[in-house]
C-alpha cells in the first residue's frame, strides 16, 4: 500500500514537472488534478494545439477543437477547468471579459462573444461588453451568449439558444432565439 502511494506521488510529480514546461503552473492544480486526475489527460490532449495550434498563447489546457481568443480577459475558478475541454467552443473576448462562476458547465459548440461587428461597417467592431456567468450555470449545446449578458446563479440555457439579454436573477431555464424565460426554478426550489 505504501509503495502504491509513493508511486502515485512520484508519477504526479513527474507529470507536474513535464506539463509545467507547457502550461502555467497555477493551472495544474484544482479538482480535476487532485480528485478526478482528468487534468493530466487534458494537458496531454491539448499539447498539439498548445505547440502548433490556435491556443499557443493560452496558459491552461484547452481542447484542441476549442478556440480561446484572449486568456487575459477570462476569469474562472481553477476547479472549473472542464469548461475548456468541450470541443467546438468559441471564447471570443477581445473587447470584454468573460467571467465564469464556480461549478458551471458548458456543452460543445457554445459561443461566448463579447464584441461584435458594427452593423454600419462590418470592418469595425463595436465596443466590447463583459459576459458574466454566475455559479452553477449550465449552457446547452450550440448556444450563443452575446455581449453584455449576465446570467444569475443556477441559470440553465437550452440547447441552440441565442442569449441576447441578461437574466441576473438566475435559478431559471431559458431557451429560444432570442432566449426567453421558460421556467422559474426558484419557485420549485421553495416548494
Amino acid at each position: 500500500m505504501l509503495h502504491k502511494l509513493l508511486y502515485s506521488k512520484i508519477v504526479k510529480f513527474i507529470l507536474y514537472c513535464f506539463f509545467s514546461l507547457f502550461y502555467n503552473k497555477k493551472y495544474l492544480r484544482g479538482y480535476f488534478f487532485k480528485v478526478k486526475r482528468l487534468g493530466w489527460y487534458w494537458c496531454f490532449m491539448g499539447l498539439s494545439s498548445r505547440l502548433w495550434g490556435t491556443n499557443r498563447h493560452i496558459p491552461w489546457p484547452v481542447n484542441p477543437n476549442t478556440i480561446v481568443s484572449n486568456s487575459h480577459n477570462i476569469e474562472f475558478d481553477l476547479d472549473n477547468l472542464n469548461i475548456f475541454q468541450t470541443p467546438g467552443c468559441y471564447w471570443q473576448n477581445q473587447g470584454g471579459k468573460i467571467i465564469v462562476g464556480k461549478d458551471c458547465w458548458i456543452a460543445p459548440n457554445v459561443g461566448l462573444i463579447t464584441t461584435n461587428h458594427d452593423v454600419n461597417n462590418p470592418n469595425r467592431h463595436v465596443e466590447g461588453k463583459d459576459i458574466i456567468l454566475k455559479e452553477k450555470c449550465w449552457i446547452g449545446m450550440n448556444s450563443v451568449i452575446l455581449p453584455g449578458v449576465t446570467l444569475g446563479p443556477g441559470t440553465v440555457v437550452g440547447a441552440g439558444s441565442v442569449v441576447t439579454h441578461s437574466f441576473p436573477e438566475g435559478h431559471c431555464v431559458i431557451a429560444g432565439v432570442p432566449a426567453k424565460l421558460i421556467r422559474n426554478l426558484q419557485n420549485e426550489k421553495e416548494a
